[in-house]
């Protein structure tokens, strides 16, 4: 666990402010529009399937693909604007991710 907290909940909880970043700054959105809630929904429930749990690897280096590609690409576009500004933004975050990240799998 990083910090105490369920590694899958820290996920969701991090992709979920990556994508309202996002929002905020692409659609202009103060909360979600259908298209990223859809986004956060999804990636939440592959979280809840990964077959990994508590020990599973960040996606980049999983062996298991459970994004269906579209959703994939939406994340990584998410990910390119907001992980940059996750800095600014959710310092902690983003220093538990480069973490986990450079951690030995």
């Amino acid at each position: 666990m990083l910090l105490g907290q369920d590694p899958i909940q820290w996920e969701k909880d991090t992709l979920e402010k990556m994508t309202r970043l996002f929002c905020r700054a692409k659609h202009r959105r103060q909360n979600p529009c259908p298209q990223c809630r859809e986004l956060i929904t999804y990636a939440r429930q592959r979280l809840d399937a990964c077959r990994y749990g508590a020990q599973k690897p960040p996606c980049e280096r999983c062996h298991i693909h459970c994004y269906k590609p579209i959703m994939r690409d939406r994340v990584k576009q998410v990910m390119r604007y907001a992980g940059p500004r996750m800095v600014i933004y959710y310092p902690l975050d983003a220093l538990r991710h480069l973490v986990k990240k450079n951690a030995k799998v």
